[in-house]
């Protein structure tokens, strides 16, 4: 894994974005059973329909955990020092998430080098347009 290198990004700088596989049924039967979140809105169709949800929907840690092996791939794990989103959307079953980041700060706080990177995981909507799901920032501790 590279380390982050804080001379190497300016502000405004885009991440090489990474698309997901599309979502299956079975990824959200996996992660319900990694994670003990069995709620049936995430496995069982039929029910996911019976409370007004047109179908099931994947977890949301699932959606972020897509991000943090965006970041993984770029950063050295030792460099991140936080990572936060929010949760912005429902993801379903057929949905290819897009992971993106773009540089948003650069600062040095008490001798340390800092990046912070606007994160985002979107994909398509029913009209073809991106629909962001999770959004947050990253913070890097740079050599």
């Amino acid at each position: 894994m590279k380390r982050i290198k804080f001379d190497d990004y300016e502000v405004g700088a885009q991440l090489p974005e990474v698309k997901g596989e599309p979502i299956k049924h079975m990824d959200l039967v996996r992660y319900a059973g990694a994670s003990g979140d069995f709620n049936p809105i995430h496995t069982d169709p039929d029910f996911a329909n019976e409370v007004g949800l047109g179908g099931t929907i994947a977890h949301g840690m699932y959606v972020m955990a897509q991000l943090g092996r965006f970041w993984s791939g770029w950063a050295h794990p030792a460099q991140v020092k936080s990572f936060g989103v929010k949760f912005r959307g429902m993801s379903r079953p057929g949905e290819a998430i897009i992971c993106r980041g773009k540089i948003k700060r650069k600062k040095e706080v008490d001798g340390e080098k800092l990046l912070t990177v606007a994160v985002e995981a979107v994909a398509k909507n029913a009209e073809g347009e991106d629909e962001v799901k999770v959004g947050g920032e990253l913070v890097v501790a740079c050599d």
